[in-house]
């Protein structure tokens, strides 16, 4: 999918957000300033998230309460891979949630397996395109 603005980038991130139950977890992986929490955003108000919900690269992680589930969204930016230590601090925000976690691969083999996995890349301009594979 090619996506024009972030007002379709978060509608994409809708759409998907209707099929998402806790437990559920999304891989959302691209280049930096591709969209990754443009997307979370857009999902995050479908879930019926009412606080602003922004970047978590420098705290790791933020949880919200939404309609029907809590969701976390987690930044994994920092991070070379996830020792057996670091899931012990990144484990609750798995626990009866809908988790989303922007770059995946950095806790390749510890996290969760991946429900969904997003793909997010630059294309001409403002537009990005938008990859969803069911896992």
């Amino acid at each position: 999918m090619e996506s024009r603005s972030p007002e379709e980038t978060e509608a994409f991130a809708a759409e998907l957000a209707a099929r998402l139950v806790p437990g559920d977890v999304v891989g959302v992986s691209g280049e930096l300033g591709s969209g990754k929490t443009t997307f979370v955003r857009g999902a995050c108000v479908a879930l019926g998230v009412k606080e602003r919900v922004t970047s978590p690269t420098y705290t790791i992680g933020h949880r919200y309460h939404g309609k029907h589930a809590e969701v976390s969204h987690l930044d994994l930016y920092r991070f070379q891979g996830v020792s057996a230590a670091e899931w012990g601090d990144l484990e609750p925000y798995f626990d009866d949630a809908i988790a989303f976690v922007e770059w995946p691969e950095a806790g390749a083999g510890v996290l969760p397996p991946a429900r969904f996995a997003v793909n997010l890349r630059h294309a001409e301009g403002e537009r990005r395109k938008v990859s969803i594979e069911e896992c």
